[in-house]
């Protein structure tokens, strides 16, 4: 939990929901997760983790609704009949930058049986953003809401498997001399 309240500063309160909620998802099918850890201290710096998609479970019910509601059926099953969702994956701020969710993401994905992964992030042009665009995920929802409540809007991206191997930043031209 301490690399997730470091990368998503979420409020206090809200950390032993997320503790319990993770903990449930370890006893979905499928689970895969990994971890990171700085090469001199042994600390955790990154984790991520995710499961076979299927109905019965929130996420997936909730994402195939929408999906179907706005892009039909056909390609809402598409997506999600297949899939590897990848409920989360942080990297502590000082290791951010660095390559390190990307080589995560990657490893977490290799191998997968699923034809599809699946994720949501903040709807928002962020570091993460760019790392999944740049592994091949692709837009299926915008603006997304998962609850009523007010918070930031989500993205649901979605990617076939395997990933690509994440393309580098273009760098901005030099001068000539």
């Amino acid at each position: 939990m301490v690399v997730y309240a470091a990368a998503m500063r979420p409020p206090d309160e809200l950390l032993a929901g997320r503790k319990s909620i993770m903990a449930r998802h370890a006893a979905n099918p499928g689970f895969r997760a990994l971890t990171v850890t700085d090469d001199g201290s042994d600390e955790p710096v990154g984790f991520g983790y995710g499961f076979h998609g299927m109905h019965g479970q929130w996420w997936h019910d909730t994402v195939r609704h929408a999906l179907s509601a706005t892009r039909g059926v056909v390609v809402a099953a598409d997506w999600l009949d297949d899939s590897f969702e990848v409920a989360e994956l942080h990297v502590a701020p000082t290791h951010q930058g660095q390559g390190t969710g990307a080589a995560l993401l990657l490893r977490l994905t290799s191998g997968r049986p699923e034809r599809t992964a699946l994720l949501s992030t903040r709807d928002a042009d962020t570091p993460a953003r760019r790392l999944y665009r740049g592994t091949g995920f692709v837009d299926l929802l915008t603006g997304f809401h998962f609850f009523p409540s007010g918070e930031p809007p989500y993205a649901v991206m979605g990617a076939e498997l395997p990933l690509r191997t994440r393309s580098p930043e273009p760098r901005s031209p030099r001068p000539s001399r």
